[in-house]
This record gives C-alpha cells, sequence and structure tokens, in this order.
C-alpha cells in the first residue's frame, strides 16, 4: 500500500514553506497535483504523485538542521532584494543540497546562535510564540547599568506594543557595569534592544548566546554545525 500525507504536510515537509503556509499557497493555486490545480490542503498525496509548485517538481527532501553562530553585518533571510547585502545562508552555502532557511530572526548588528532547516513544521514549532523558545543574550551597553534600573527592568517596564517581562536580568561578572545577560523568551522585533533604550541606555553589541537550550560551545563566529537526532528530537518534544 502507497504511503499517504495531506497535501500541505507534503509541501511543508518538501521544505517550501512551514506548514501553516502551505494551506494558503494551495488556496492561491500555486499547487498542482498530477496535473491538475488543487486548492485544498486536505487532499491526499500518495507515494509516486507529481506534486508541483509554481510549475517546479517538490520533492522530499532530506531533513537538515543546521545551528550557526551569526557575525554581525549578515541578514538573517533568505535573499535581500532591496539592498542586496549578505545573508546567512551566505554563510552555508555548500553545507548540504537541501535549500536551508532561518528560524526567526537576528538583528543585522547582532551576533550569536540562529537555527536554520528545511522543515517547514520544525521552524513553523520554534517560531511559533507559543512554543516560548527561550533566548539568552549579553548586551554590551553604552554606559554603566545602573543596579535601580536593572530591578525596574526585571519587575517588567511598559513598551510602545505592550508590557515586557523579562525571565532573568543580570550583571556577566561582578564589578562590570557594562556587559548585562538577559534570559527571555519573547521574539518581538529588536525587543533586547528596545528594553534598554527605554531605561535610557543604547546597545553597542548584543550577542545571542543561547537558543532553545543550545550553546555556542566549539562554535567561533561564521562557524556552524549540524544539530544531531538526540537535539533534535529534544526540541521537537518541548
Amino acid at each position: 500500500m502507497r504511503k499517504k500525507t495531506s497535501l500541505g504536510t507534503y509541501l511543508a515537509h518538501a521544505g517550501i514553506c512551514s506548514r501553516r503556509n502551505a494551506d494558503t499557497i494551495v488556496r492561491q493555486g500555486l499547487v498542482s497535483l498530477n496535473g491538475a490545480v488543487v486548492k485544498e490542503p486536505g487532499t491526499p498525496v500518495l507515494e509516486g504523485d507529481i506534486v508541483l509548485h509554481r510549475g517546479k517538481p517538490v520533492k522530499l527532501e532530506k531533513k537538515v538542521y543546521v545551528l550557526l553562530n551569526k557575525p554581525s553585518d549578515y541578514l538573517s533571510a533568505v535573499t535581500d532584494t532591496e539592498y542586496d547585502r549578505r545573508t546567512v545562508l551566505d554563510l552555508v552555502k555548500n553545507v548540504c543540497e537541501e535549500r536551508l532557511y532561518p528560524v526567526g530572526r537576528l538583528d543585522y548588528k547582532t551576533t550569536g546562535l540562529i537555527v536554520l532547516t528545511n522543515d517547514g513544521d520544525f521552524a513553523q514549532k520554534l517560531a511559533h510564540p507559543s512554543y516560548e523558545v527561550t533566548k539568552i543574550y549579553r548586551a554590551t551597553l553604552s554606559h554603566n547599568f545602573k543596579h535601580s534600573d536593572l530591578t525596574r527592568i526585571k519587575n517588567g517596564i511598559l513598551l510602545e506594543d505592550g508590557p515586557m517581562l523579562v525571565d532573568d536580568i543580570f550583571y556577566d561578572n561582578p564589578g562590570d557595569y557594562k556587559n548585562i545577560i538577559v534570559v527571555l523568551h519573547s521574539g518581538k522585533n529588536r525587543i533586547v534592544r528596545r528594553i534598554f533604550e527605554h531605561v535610557g541606555y543604547r546597545v553597542e553589541a548584543l550577542d545571542r548566546i543561547n537558543y532553545a537550550g543550545l550553546t555556542k560551545r566549539g562554535l567561533k563566529l561564521g562557524q556552524w554545525r549540524f544539530l544531531d537526532s538526540h537535539e533534535v528530537q529534544k526540541l521537537i518534544a518541548k
């Protein structure tokens, strides 16, 4: 008996997009099955069926998961159509034959850990707010960080897009008042920089040192490694 899956799931597993976005792509009439345009994401796909997206064959790919220590001045995107800046994909050009996409984002100037994958469901889960991925940042500030401001942030602040409560915030080293560790799970745009700007500090450097329990151990700036099966299963199981 031939294996069967839904068209939406098939597209996600092929690395075309996330499972949620697959529904939109199908309903827009951009996908055909065995020569006929299909607009129902739940349409069954059997092993051996021919699926086309925008006229190009869609094939299931081997799932690839890459952890990258992103340097500054790289965009967390597939391409930069506006300014033609370098992207994180330029750092992993020869990693594999499969197409990779960054999960979530890091600001252009922010360094640190980012995951790239062709697994749409995995990417959607990690990026979705309900998953609440824990991220740890080291921020270097423009001037010494007052203990009163540390307490203020720890107790919660109100930003222009709503209240913000970090999981934890503390000085990186005793006697060093410019390097601060921030632990949070928010995925809001520029959230760490905006937190410090709100209380009067400029972030001169920002580094994500931990992402969903993954660390930079053994990874210099610009270097990458594959996640092993244990790490992937641990992330999926959260």
